[in-house]
């Protein structure tokens, strides 16, 4: 049986998950991650290469004959590293940039749900330049919580759960004309608040078939009772208990095939893991 050379891009928690499944398959060769970390480590090895410096990829990929690149974090992916790779004729598992717009940037994917008619939450969007009409816009909100939430990556920290008009003034001005979320928050989505159970859908898509993986639920709250702010995720359970057939025929009907169809009308191919929260 023909083995593959495997490079795995990433160094999170992901990444440990995905080296553990590859290498319980027959057709994996050498199992390479950058950067990884010790558990990634456990099943292959680790190197020095910077995914966002795609020519050091380049070069790793051809003097250690590697036949498929799986890159697991937003980062890379935003920034084109799949158009890269496909571009040198390299095989990639991951959207390329334009459909990774859909994680790299809430903006986009709000206009995106509500074009196609997809359930989200009301919202807002505003630039450092838009800051006055921001500021008017919380001042009408005669509910909280609210939501702001930055753009662009933000490493999972930038959604904050705002309690009430005062904090809401301060995490605007701190976000849009302090940079508290870098670039990533040069614009500000102000959304409506949902209570509710978090559930984490996951779909594999060539960009036209797909297939519907497990599903999660993940903690993002640190601290006891659900109480402090939000991080990258503090752990999580799978599969989820409450979801049941119903529940994910609702899910499918309602989010995943206008995705999938809508991805396919605005003309992006979308060829990876397809995550809905």
């Amino acid at each position: 049986m023909d083995t593959y050379n495997v490079l795995l891009i990433g160094s999170g928690g992901r990444e440990h998950s995905i080296a553990w499944k590859l290498t319980q398959s027959e057709k994996l060769g050498k199992l390479y991650t950058a950067p990884g970390n010790p558990g990634t480590a456990q099943f292959g090895t680790n190197v020095d290469v910077d995914p966002l410096k795609f020519e050091e990829v380049e070069t790793f990929v051809v003097e250690n004959k590697i036949e498929l690149v799986v890159v697991g974090p937003e980062a890379p992916l935003v920034a084109g590293i799949a158009d890269f790779l496909s571009d040198k004729n390299i095989p990639v598992f991951g959207p390329k940039a334009s459909a990774a717009m859909l994680e790299g940037s809430k903006e986009f994917a709000k206009d995106f749900m509500t074009k196609y008619e997809i359930p989200t939450a009301d919202y807002a969007v505003f630039d450092s330049e838009e800051f006055d009409d921001a500021f008017k816009f919380i001042q009408l909100k005669d509910s909280y919580p609210i939501v702001l939430k930055a753009d662009g990556l933000a490493a999972g920290k930038g959604v904050l759960i705002i309690e009430n008009i005062d904090e809401a003034k301060q995490e605007l001005k701190s976000m849009l004309l302090e940079s508290k979320f870098g670039n990533a928050s040069s614009k500000v989505v102000i959304e409506e608040f949902l209570d509710g159970i978090e559930l984490s859908v996951f779909v594999l898509t060539n960009g036209d078939s797909y297939k519907i993986l497990p599903t999660a639920k993940d903690y993002k709250r640190i601290g006891e009772g659900d109480k402090g702010l939000n991080t990258g995720g503090m752990g999580a359970i799978s599969p989820v208990p409450f979801v049941d057939r119903f529940f994910m025929e609702k899910i499918e009907q309602e989010i995943i095939r206008p995705s999938i169809e809508g991805l396919k009308k605005e003309n992006i191919s979308y060829q990876g893991f397809l995550f809905i929260g």
